[in-house]
């Protein structure tokens, strides 16, 4: 069996990566896009593409019939799902071989026995795999939860039994709290997933997320390609990935992959798929879920056996064999990926969204980033926010490590808020580099909040912006002047040029004076001065002199704000005359704005209502995840501004709140 065209029913980097792979083989590609996406870069990379509906994923890229029918249109002869959406759908897969095209994935009922995640358990179970202790029942009942849940023992997991990548997802601490988190769980699920089924586990305290690597192909040959330690993870979703697992042992590596292998050989499996595991600290590993796709963090694995996992699933769906077997399979150096989010750390990393101002990627020795996205590129609050991921190479962990670092220090990203700066400091705290962290690694890193820069830090950012400002109105006011030698520029018979700037970051306010003497800029700033020499300086990037010390900053200005990034910090400033600093009365008491852009799932206030700091007001859903919006103040609900299926955009205000000083005189 061959086929010469590939149609990718994804979006985003993972169908740029797939595309990357395909061409490379010769092979015609197809992507499909919904019409926010129209401009997207892996429309642009792809030979041919189809708009199969509007932004909403069950409109579009979760539409089956829509999918099929860009196949037939465009003549594809194949389907690669990438992962998530329609990638563990059995009757994707199904409807795909029925309409006469290759599936790139494994047989229609692999997925679907384990795609339901306790029955999956089950199956595991009966297999011989040790599967942590849990509630994998059909009764859905809160009552039947509730009961599971206390003979299992707080703290619990909250699964959705079709998902995956943290949706569906909750732990709960106490059985106070089960009812909410049921609630929301089963409705993201049902969002997402279409089955609002859930199970529940037993959470484990601090374990290690190890999963295993499996392929086999349709002639019965199965190898494992070692594994991945996935567990830095804030909201259950990895962030931070590497292979090997730094405290696995040849022994236990041996073990683990011979039980992922015997998983895969119970569902009669082909293809790439991922057994995932926790790995307790007595060296004790229990199943947690297959993933039956292609994982977001398989380049590690692509990096230390240098083998093509995509270029293997074409292979293997075309009928062919590995083509090696275990002895194969060498594990050379260490892989270290950091997944680039459009979310805010700040913010309890709330998503965020909007146009990309700047998007420079690193370079190097063993450095490579999958992305989907260019400058110019909008961040849709339709779909998941991860932009990109950085993975770097090295003939150790630690060099693997450090060339991380540099590499990400080195990636520009401006626009929608990312937690780039909060990977740098992840991956360089001790935690992390000396091998040690669990899945408990980000709460506890985050223990102490989000450090902020020290002020001296942002008032000089917050100058450098200033000269950038300066600079770049004087360019602008050189462009509409004419016959105006560029051998006067800061000249002034009187005194050197200077100009005022107001800046906001956060709750401080910047009010700075800059006076140019060529190249040389001296900013005020109250009783505090500096001096900025720009040595050059391009369209997005600028080497500066401050203190005898060359730095070099990334830059982008719009008419609102500007930004700046280092090595290891990005800097925000509002322009105080702009909409952004206006927008600041968003955050006075008794006004409740939209945290981020969204739909509203579902209201709990109403007009003359009583409500307290941290009740919940609404639901919202964004990038398929869901967040309460809660009160900030004691008050009466005087006016509600959303609606139920409202599409709204952050700082978008949702509710007004007389507030009270006792929530007793309301009561």
């Amino acid at each position: 069996m061959s086929f010469g065209s590939i149609l990718v029913a994804n979006r985003g980097e993972i169908a740029c990566r797939i595309m990357r792979t395909a061409s490379s083989l010769g092979l015609r590609t197809v992507a499909i896009y919904s019409e926010p996406d129209a401009a997207a870069f892996h429309v642009k990379m792809a030979d041919d593409s189809v708009c199969v509906g509007p932004g909403a994923a069950g409109e579009s890229y979760l539409s089956i019939e829509r999918i099929l029918q860009a196949a037939q249109k465009t003549g594809a002869e194949s389907v690669h799902p990438g992962y998530g959406f329609l990638s563990e759908n059995a009757d994707f897969a199904n409807a795909v071989t029925d309409a006469g095209l290759v599936f790139i994935g494994p047989p229609a009922k692999a997925i679907a026995a384990m795609g339901n995640k306790a029955e999956a358990k089950r199956l595991m179970t009966d297999a011989g795999i040790p599967c942590v202790p849990g509630y994998h029942g059909k009764n859905q009942s809160d009552e039947a939860l509730a009961e599971a849940a206390a003979r299992i023992g707080f703290p619990v997991m909250i699964k959705a039994v079709a998902g995956g990548g943290g949706r569906g997802m909750r732990i709960v601490e106490t059985a106070g709290a089960l009812a909410n988190a049921v609630k929301l769980a089963r409705s993201e699920a049902a969002n997402a997933f279409g089955n609002g089924d859930l199970m529940l586990e037993k959470a484990l305290v601090c374990p290690r997320h190890v999963e295993m690597q499996i392929f086999s192909d349709v002639h019965g040959n199965f190898v494992h390609l070692g594994e991945r330690d996935c567990s830095v993870q804030r909201r259950h979703q990895k962030i931070i990935e590497e292979a090997p697992c730094p405290v696995l042992s040849d022994e236990l590596r041996d073990e683990m992959g011979k039980a992922a292998i015997n998983a895969a050989r119970a569902i009669g499996y082909t293809g790439a798929g991922t057994v995932e595991f926790l790995l307790d600290d007595d060296g004790a590993f229990y199943f947690l879920e297959m993933n039956t796709r292609l994982q977001v963090e398989h380049p590690v694995t692509e990096m230390i056996t240098g083998i093509d996992l995509v270029a293997l699933q074409i292979a293997v769906a075309g009928g062919g064999r590995l083509g090696f077997s275990q002895d194969d399979v060498k594990l050379t150096g260490h892989a270290v990926e950091a997944r680039l989010y459009a979310e805010n750390p700040a913010q309890d990393f709330l998503p965020s969204a909007g146009p990309v101002a700047l998007w420079r990627p690193p370079d190097g020795a063993g450095i490579r980033v999958d992305g989907g996205i260019t400058t110019g590129s909008e961040v849709s609050p339709f779909y998941d926010p991860l932009l990109a991921k950085i993975v770097a190479w090295g003939e150790t962990r630690e060099i693997a490590r450090m060339r991380l670092v540099h590499a990400l220090g080195q990636t520009a990203i401006h626009g929608p808020a990312t937690n780039r700066d909060f990977l740098i400091s992840a991956l360089t705290s001790p935690g992390f580099s000396g091998g040690n962290a669990t899945t408990g690694f980000v709460s506890e890193f985050l223990a102490g909040g989000i450090a902020l820069p020290e002020e001296d830090r942002i008032f000089k950012a917050a100058s450098l912006a200033a000269v950038l400002w300066f600079v770049s109105e004087r360019e602008a006011a050189y462009a509409c002047a004419g016959l105006v030698s560029p051998m006067l520029a800061n000249w002034s018979s009187a005194h050197h040029p200077g100009s005022r700037h107001s800046f906001a970051y956060g709750d401080l306010q910047f009010h700075l004076a800059v006076a140019a003497d060529n190249e040389r800029h001296t900013i005020k700033c109250g009783n505090r001065e500096i001096v900025i020499t720009l040595v050059e300086r391009q369209s997005d990037t600028t080497r500066f002199r401050l203190n005898q010390y060359m730095i070099d900053v990334s830059y982008h200005i719009d008419s609102e704000r500007i930004i700046l990034s280092d090595t290891t910090q990005t800097f925000q400033f509002a322009n105080s005359g702009s909409s952004a600093i206006a927008g600041a009365q968003r955050d006075l008491p008794g006004r409740v704005t939209a945290p981020m852009h969204g739909r509203i799932v579902e209201l709990f206030a109403e007009t003359g209502q009583a409500v307290a700091p941290g009740d919940r007001l609404a639901v919202l859903e964004a990038m398929k995840m869901q967040h309460q919006v809660n009160a900030g103040s004691a008050g009466i609900v005087t006016s509600v501004h959303a609606k139920p299926d409202m599409q709204v955009a952050a700082d978008d205000l949702l509710f007004e709140i007389e507030v009270t000083e006792d929530r007793q005189e309301q009561l």
